[in-house]
């Protein structure tokens, strides 16, 4: 049976899942792929870097270098060159090719689908693994980047910053028959509308819950 506040936190998850089915009823992956490998190349990319820029690199990376084979043929310096307007392109280098290379060697040049086999792989922690699932394998899976993290503390869902926990919480809150839909909307919800910085807030139809000191700021100002 559940405790008071659960029910509480579930009213309130149901809440925001229709406001967001309203802001996004229909939402889609925003970064361009025609294979898992593609795919789980990008959202190494995509760390800490706009999907906008991703897929203007990858546009031209995958041309040539779209399968673990391809990719193997680059020295490390190479693909650097290639994806250095990605940021962080030293250490993305690194695991791009030694993530194609547990590829090639332990699954025949194959994208797993499990979690399990997908973390696995160097370079591919559990928030790559949960959008790979989600997007290409249509399994449910709900992927913590930093718009989920933020979102999430903001919207009252969770209170941590860690990503494990955050996703953990998430998936007691919302049925799992939404988990991957639920992480695209909050993706979207925090790319346009609840932004790090200058959020939206006269677009957001969970201002009365929000628990962000952006709000509290607008609130005092307006005082």
């Amino acid at each position: 049976m559940e405790s008071k506040i659960e029910e509480k936190a579930k009213t309130k998850a149901t809440l925001i899942s229709k406001g967001l089915d309203k802001l996004f009823p229909n939402p889609k992956c925003e970064l361009d792929y025609k294979s898992a490998y593609e795919l789980l190349v990008a959202v190494i990319l995509s760390a800490q870097c706009t999907d906008k820029r991703v897929n203007i690199v990858t546009k031209e990376l995958f041309k040539e270098f779209n399968t673990p084979q391809k990719m193997l043929t680059l020295t490390q310096e190479q693909l650097e060159e290639k994806i250095h307007s990605c940021g962080f392109y030293h250490n993305k280098a690194k695991n791009i090719l030694a993530m194609s290379k547990d590829l090639l060697e332990r699954f025949a040049g194959k994208v797993p689908s499990s979690q399990e086999d997908l973390v696995s792989l160097a370079g591919v922690g559990r928030k790559t693994a949960n959008v790979v699932i989600g997007e290409f394998f249509k399994g449910e899976a709900i992927a913590v980047d930093t718009h989920v993290l933020r979102v999430s503390n903001r919207l009252g869902l969770v209170k941590t910053d860690n990503p494990l926990k955050c996703e953990l919480a998430l998936n007691n809150l919302f049925e799992k028959k939404a988990w991957s839909k639920l992480h695209l909307q909050l993706v979207l919800f925090g790319r346009y509308v609840c932004k790090s910085f200058s959020p939206q807030c006269d677009r957001c139809p969970f201002y009365n819950i929000c628990q962000s000191e952006d709000k509290k700021q607008l609130l005092n100002f307006a005082d």
